[in-house]
């Protein structure tokens, strides 16, 4: 599937072709703390696959709860967060974030990770009033 998009301020795009079976949910504290949310979504796809065509986006590493090194790409002017790599053997595969791809609505997540972090409440959801807007 053929996907673009890009941070909120436009200043980091991309172009990139992902296969829509490899959306995950990662419940990690690392994912909860880089993201403000109980949870983060990402798109596997091949770093081949992956085309920048905006401004490059700045990195920044972090060794991870498994003892893995994980780079994060983020945009150096509005901080949204857009890929995710590790190193050696593990940098042909990336993740690109799910909220920086325009056609999110049809990447659904086929699998969850790190749930030993899970907040206990993440699946009662459903059961919460809502509104369409925030009005």
């Amino acid at each position: 599937m053929r996907i673009d998009g890009g941070c909120h301020c436009g200043h980091v795009t991309y172009e990139a072709e992902v296969d829509p079976a490899q959306v995950s949910i990662c419940h990690c504290t690392d994912c909860q703390t880089l993201t403000g949310s109980p949870f983060r979504v990402t798109v596997l796809a091949a770093r081949q696959n992956i085309r920048l065509t905006g401004s490059p986006p700045r990195l920044y590493a972090k060794t991870g709860d498994n003892g893995r090194r994980r780079l994060q790409y983020f945009c150096p002017e509005c901080g949204s967060p857009l890929f995710t790599a590790g190193e050696g053997d593990e940098a042909d595969s990336w993740g690109i974030r799910w909220g920086s791809i325009r056609q999110r609505r049809d990447l659904v997540p086929r699998r969850q990770i790190w749930c030993r972090s899970a907040l206990p409440w993440i699946h009662s959801l459903g059961g919460l009033p809502g509104a369409e807007t925030d009005a």
